[in-house]
């Protein structure tokens, strides 16, 4: 028997533009081999769930191309269970998308640890950036830690190689090899009320999905500048959750962006705003790699001395939506309905956690993690720290968003809070009462309702009186 080519799966669920799945085949025939490990149960729920709807499609995709095979799906941790199969199969490399995290780098160095032995290696393939961590270097030799100037540089230079084909035909791997049957598999047994929901009004997966939605926005992409941030129109791309998975990739995005600019200059301007958010997630990642602590640590040492309140029955309203104050609430419904939410308003979810109650930024991030079906480590810690006062490139670096002057300029006829909030107003759409139908039954679950008008001033007075006695007991300025 020939040696197989082993695609150790942990991201990247595509077939266009995967450097580590055309490296496996290049090896042999194909062996594509998904764990689920410590690691895959220890991200969020809707994450989890996410990540199962990739895994059935890409396994649809792969039978297509194969003639039937799919991915063998294993219960244990890789590094515990591969080298033994390689060493049965001869096999001699193993290749897998990067994910640079603190958690896979370790798991890594345990599967490199565990292949040593045998002479075999593992092979990482850059699957999920433009260009490689190190690439672009500020004018000193360091990496960047503004995004300006980082993005000119990412610009000028374009991603590392061009987006790849998909392969037209795979040959499999036909040792039998057992393993557990998709059709049955739940990666997200604690969801429990909330599956229903997210079955309901979550976005179409796949790979095929993410390109029908990328074609799609850059027909309207005219109107991004200036309607990305309207929460009340489906102004944005959506493609947060494919990417955050890896039904697509940004050198994809990239490569169709730019050749729709090309031909459709009439949407240039709306194409260049998009691919400049496009390069705000790339720029995570690239701090993210330089500051692995970023999801636990802040960016500002300095304000880990930051008077935090330790105030369990706020951070509980928020997270149950029952701040009072409609466009939060609404927000943080749309998360828990669909997984998602619009990038307008996680930044006025989130200024209401850490400056008007004062909460940790943390404690939101984790919150944020169960939810969120596109969850990403970079992207979501830049994003809380920097709305919070203590990452990279935040400046004004404590802007104290109003919520009701934000649903005033954003979201102006209310159409976004009332389809989310029962109780807004008597036009309430199905997502509003949906959310009663998907909570846990010990939550509160009546009409909505505001909270009292002075928080939003006693709100911001408070943070802004923590920030002068943060700033007269520290260093910052």
């Amino acid at each position: 028997m020939t040696a197989p080519g082993i695609l150790w799966l942990t991201r990247d669920f595509r077939l266009r533009d995967n450097p580590a799945l055309l490296a496996a085949i290049a090896d042999g025939p194909l062996l594509t081999v998904f764990f689920i490990d410590r690691l895959t149960m220890a991200q969020g729920a809707a994450s989890r769930w996410r990540l199962e709807r990739a895994l059935r499609i890409f396994d649809a995709a792969l039978r297509v191309r194969t003639g039937g095979k799919g991915i063998v799906v294993l219960r244990g941790e890789a590094h515990e269970i591969l080298p033994a199969l390689m060493k049965r199969l001869s096999v001699r490399q193993l290749h897998q998308s990067d994910w640079p995290t603190v958690e896979m780098q370790a798991l890594q160095d345990r599967m490199r640890a565990a292949l040593r032995p045998l002479g075999a290696g593992l092979i990482l393939h850059p699957g999920h950036l433009l260009v490689h961590p190190g690439a672009v270097r500020s004018g000193n030799g360091g990496a960047y830690r503004v995004y300006s100037p980082f993005a000119r540089a990412v610009r000028q230079r374009g991603p590392d190689r061009p987006a790849a084909d998909a392969p037209p035909g795979i040959e499999p791997c036909t040792e039998p090899l057992g393993g557990l049957d998709l059709s049955t598999l739940d990666l997200a047994p604690d969801l429990h009320r909330g599956r229903a929901a997210l079955e309901r009004f979550a976005a179409p997966a796949g790979e095929e999905a993410a390109l029908a939605g990328l074609d799609d926005f850059l027909d309207r992409a005219c109107a991004y500048p200036r309607e990305r941030d309207r929460p009340d129109l489906d102004a944005t791309s959506r493609l947060s959750d494919h990417l955050a998975v890896g039904e697509i990739s940004p050198r994809t995005i990239w490569a169709r962006a730019m050749l729709r600019a090309e031909i459709s200059p009439e949407h240039a301007a709306g194409i260049d705003k998009f691919l400049s958010e496009v390069l705000w997630r790339e720029f995570s990642w690239h701090l993210l790699i330089g500051f692995p602590e970023m999801p636990v640590a802040c960016w500002r040492s300095e304000w880990e001395g930051f008077p935090w309140q330790k105030d369990g029955a706020s951070l509980i309203r928020w997270q149950r939506a029952e701040t009072g104050v409609a466009l939060v609430d609404a927000g943080l419904r749309e998360m828990w309905l669909t997984g998602q939410m619009h990038n307008r308003v996680r930044m006025v979810v989130a200024s209401w956690l850490t400056k008007h109650l004062l909460i940790d930024w943390r404690a939101g991030l984790a919150h944020f993690a169960d939810c969120l079906t596109d969850w990403d480590p970079a992207s979501n810690a830049m994003n809380w720290q920097w709305v919070a006062g203590c990452g990279p490139d935040a400046a004004p670096y404590f802007r104290i968003f109003n919520p009701e002057r934000q649903a005033e300029q954003y979201d102006p006829r209310g159409d976004y809070r009332r389809r989310w909030l029962a109780g807004f107003d008597r036009a309430a759409g199905p997502e509003a009462a949906a959310w009663i139908e998907s909570t846990p039954r010990d939550w509160h679950t009546g009409p909505w309702r505001a909270g009292p008008s002075a928080m939003l001033a006693e709100g911001r007075k408070a943070a802004l009186a923590a920030l002068a006695h943060f700033r007269a007991n520290t260093s910052e300025t």
